[in-house]
């Protein structure tokens, strides 16, 4: 809901901004680094390019997010992007999972690339990135990249999701 102030600007609450992002649907992944806890992940749904020369990723990350200090401690991240079928990874990284830390990472089988940071063995495509910037806004940390490996898999389809739900 919007409701105008003095200056004729809307304030736009959280939950309303939330739906109304949710009308685009986004490829599920689920971000990781290593820090010296062990392997930690997230839930990403903004994560994005920047730019393809050089090669640099770009991901939010809520500050109250625990894998946001192993993703600054080990100033490396990997982007997973996930495969139809993939629902289990996805709970498994939710902030509703009751997994925490490195037991999340039961769920699925898992390798790495350049930087150490744990990759999705089925994943359609993974993103290996060096941490170059993290800009602080709003209680949000916007993690910039450059890359420095990836994989890419031609077979299967993203896991869509959109509307609070995903896509078959």
């Amino acid at each position: 809901m919007t409701t105008g102030d003095e200056a004729g600007a809307k304030t736009i609450d959280a939950k309303s901004f939330w739906q109304a992002i949710g009308q685009r649907a986004i490829g599920a992944t689920i971000v990781t680094a290593v820090g010296s806890g062990g392997p930690a992940g997230l839930l990403g749904l903004s994560a994005t390019h920047v730019t393809a020369d050089p090669p640099t990723m770009l991901v939010s990350i809520d500050n109250k997010t625990s894998a946001l200090a192993s993703v600054l401690e080990a100033k490396h991240f990997a982007i997973n992007y996930l495969p139809q079928g993939a629902e289990d990874i996805v709970e498994a990284f939710s902030g509703k999972s009751s997994l925490k830390g490195a037991d999340r990472f039961e769920a699925g089988c898992w390798g790495t690339l350049a930087t150490g940071a744990p990759v999705y063995n089925d994943a359609i495509g993974a993103i290996d990135c060096e941490l170059e910037e993290v800009v602080e806004r709003h209680g949000v940390s916007i993690v910039l990249g450059r890359v420095v490996d990836f994989r890419a898999n031609s077979d299967g389809a993203p896991l869509v999701y959109f509307r609070g739900g995903y896509l078959a």
